[in-house]
């Protein structure tokens, strides 16, 4: 059975290069704050998404936990399908992934960056999608062939994951409107832009919405020593910046053993950094063709051009 759609909800990404000890402390304090999800990443030259999903997973109780994203061409789909099964037969219900682009510079430095983009992200999540409900895909696309592979019935999950795309220029979106469960929508994301997104993705059935933002550490406690960090937020942002870590207090108060506090403030506050946003739109928004093209042109970050940074990398401007 598809996955049960989540409430709009408030999850803390887990940042890629957080020292290893501090890995599983970060993802239970999460979960002992009431964060509705954890998600993690996969860049390049850091660590496996399906491993850290799998670790988190194992050792959480009832937190979601998200993979953004998985660039669609590290893995071959099958494959790809046969570890996003493992884990949602192991933790039904608890698992979202994002497939992407991935930053076009590293997948051309792996050689695996294709010549269309959007034709290869659609084949591959229409594919992926059809592999998780237990279909056998007939696949003669540009880039995915399949043929006569289907997941055994012993390997099916009985809550099929959704699978979002993580994406950002107009062409891109509406591929994710096409054939995605949801869409991630890298940082900065602003009311405005979240519904001409909406608009280019043009979904005609439930799609959810992931937007990453970013947002800053302040200290609570007028910045005494003893204090655990206190996120401060515009309340409409959504999740922090993904690549880099909160900052490590030694003899911070609220996260023992150094480990960076994920909350600072109870969630039923809402106003976080390194917190997701996450909803269900049930109707298709209209389009803001202008407002989405001048937002996926802009860099976030100084001297990156043609390419929005995200979890997982960056989705090109497409």
């Amino acid at each position: 059975m598809p996955s049960p759609t989540p409430s709009p909800a408030v999850g803390v990404l887990l940042p890629r290069d957080l020292p290893t000890h501090l890995i599983l402390p970060f993802a239970r304090r999460a979960e002992e704050l009431g964060f509705g999800s954890v998600w993690v990443v996969e860049d390049l030259g850091f660590r496996g998404g399906v491993a850290q999903a799998a670790t988190v997973l194992a050792s959480t109780s009832r937190i979601r936990v998200g993979i953004g994203l998985l660039p669609a061409g590290a893995r071959n789909v099958a494959f790809a399908a046969l570890e996003i099964a493992t884990l949602a037969q192991l933790f039904p219900g608890r698992t979202d992934v994002g497939v992407g682009h991935g930053m076009p510079g590293w997948m051309r430095s792996v050689g695996q960056w294709p010549r269309s983009p959007l034709t290869f992200l659609e084949e591959y999540i229409d594919a992926l999608r059809a592999l998780l409900r237990g279909e056998g895909p007939e696949a003669r696309g540009r880039y995915v062939h399949l043929d006569g592979v289907r997941l055994e019935k012993s390997a099916l999950p009985d809550v099929v994951p959704d699978i979002l795309a993580g994406v950002r220029g107009p062409k891109s979106l509406a591929v994710s409107g096409r054939v995605a469960d949801g869409t991630i929508l890298a940082e900065p994301v602003t009311p405005e832009y979240a519904r001409a997104a909406l608009g280019h993705i043009g979904a005609t059935r439930p799609h959810r919405l992931v937007a990453y933002n970013i947002g800053r550490w302040a200290r609570s406690g007028g910045g005494s020593g003893g204090s655990a960090p206190r996120p401060r937020v515009d309340r409409r942002a959504g999740l922090a910046r993904p690549h880099r870590p909160a900052p490590v207090r030694r003899g911070a108060g609220g996260a023992a053993g150094g480990v960076p506090d994920p909350g600072g403030v109870r969630p039923a506050a809402a106003r976080c950094l390194g917190l997701a946003v996450t909803g269900t739109r049930r109707r298709p928004a209209p389009g803001w063709a202008n407002s989405v093209r001048r937002a996926s042109r802009t860099p976030s970050s100084p001297g990156r051009t043609g390419s929005a940074r995200g979890p997982g990398g960056a989705a090109p401007v497409v």
